[in-house]
């Protein structure tokens, strides 16, 4: 069968599948990232000038904090940049994951590194200039609040609903049929995003506690708080290392997201003699998900009428649907 290009383009579909506050998204982290990144450079001083580790612990780590929401800036513009990309299969909506994933990478070496320094130093206390170096803090968690509240507004919520289902459909021939479904769906679960606002979370976090550390340090003379204080935020970034690297890495190994949406999927097609023989879930985009789904029955139909029992479904953006017709000597197997 000859298609011509009118027809060609009539089949054709993109795959954009960015959340729906990306270039939003993109403005303020490009913000947080200016001012993350002046406040480094003022705790990092500060931290080597007044001999405070917890101060410098601080500054380094909002030093990786600025270099992940970096990260998050420079993947929401390629990714808005290359959507439309074919070298890109499924787009590039998982562009922000790997963004995570490498900030992820990036913590732990800092982690590490303010860990040890801290153990040294409380092996070997030096001089601290308590005064300065708690203000230069509470600046730095001033400033950390700000940034929080920059990215909460960011597309933490939901998105607009779009449930336009302009599937197409393609037989080959008695046996096979497939069938293509694009929506835009909830804007949520953005891991670029959310990496970004817990970073700046935690670096809040450190903040606070090296003010507790100084402040103790300043009243009571304990000189070993500081240091201390440091370990504890090398365990912090540390944990929220393993957590961003283990919710990026499923989705960047194609791991299923949503146990209950594949099920959800199996439920609506499994109708009369329909079977799913084969199902493939997972993640293309912020709260953008596609599907293959290979079904066996005796009495197939066209792929929009299976499409069209998945049409409530939310978050299936992209879904392919192969249909098989049983065999007499398959009933059995498919009933």
């Amino acid at each position: 069968m000859h298609l011509t290009e009118e027809g060609r383009r009539a089949f054709a579909h993109e795959h954009r599948f960015l959340g729906a506050a990306h270039a939003r998204n993109e403005r303020r982290t490009l913000v947080v990232v200016a001012i993350t990144a002046a406040m480094m450079v003022v705790e990092i001083v500060a931290g080597w000038a007044f001999g405070s580790m917890a101060l410098l612990a601080d500054g380094w780590h909002m030093a990786t904090h600025a270099g992940a929401i970096g990260l998050a800036a420079f993947a929401y513009r390629f990714a808005s940049r290359h959507a439309a990309d074919p070298r890109f299969s499924f787009g590039a909506g998982k562009v922000g994951d790997l963004a995570g994933f490498a900030s992820a990478i990036v913590l732990g070496v800092i982690a590490l590194a303010i860990g040890v320094e801290s153990v040294v130093r409380l092996t070997a206390p030096q001089p601290i200039a308590y005064a300065e170096a708690t203000a230069i803090a509470v600046v730095g968690l001033a400033v950390n609040v700000v940034c929080a509240l920059l990215l909460s507004h960011g597309g933490h919520g939901h998105g607009s609903h779009g449930h336009g289902h302009h599937g197409h459909g393609h037989d080959h021939g008695s046996h096979h049929a497939h069938g293509h479904d694009h929506g835009q769906t909830h804007a949520h679960d953005d891991h670029n995003l959310r990496g970004a606002y817990v970073h700046v979370l935690a670096d809040a976090l450190t903040s606070a506690l090296a003010i507790a550390g100084l402040l103790a340090g300043w009243r009571f003379g304990w000189a070993w708080v500081d240091p201390a204080i440091g370990v504890v935020g090398a365990v912090v970034i540390a944990s929220w290392a393993v957590s961003l690297a283990r919710d990026t890495a499923r989705v960047l190994v194609d791991a299923t997201p949503d146990a209950a949406l594949a099920g959800a999927i199996r439920t609506a097609l499994e109708t009369g003699d329909v079977r799913v023989t084969d199902l493939h879930l997972w993640r293309v985009g912020p709260g953008h998900m596609a599907a293959i789904v290979s079904l066996a029955t005796h009495h197939p139909e066209q792929p929009a009428a299976y499409k069209a029992r998945l049409r409530d479904l939310d978050g299936l953006s992209h879904v392919t649907v192969e249909v098989n017709r049983c065999q007499p000597d398959d009933h059995a197997a498919a009933a």
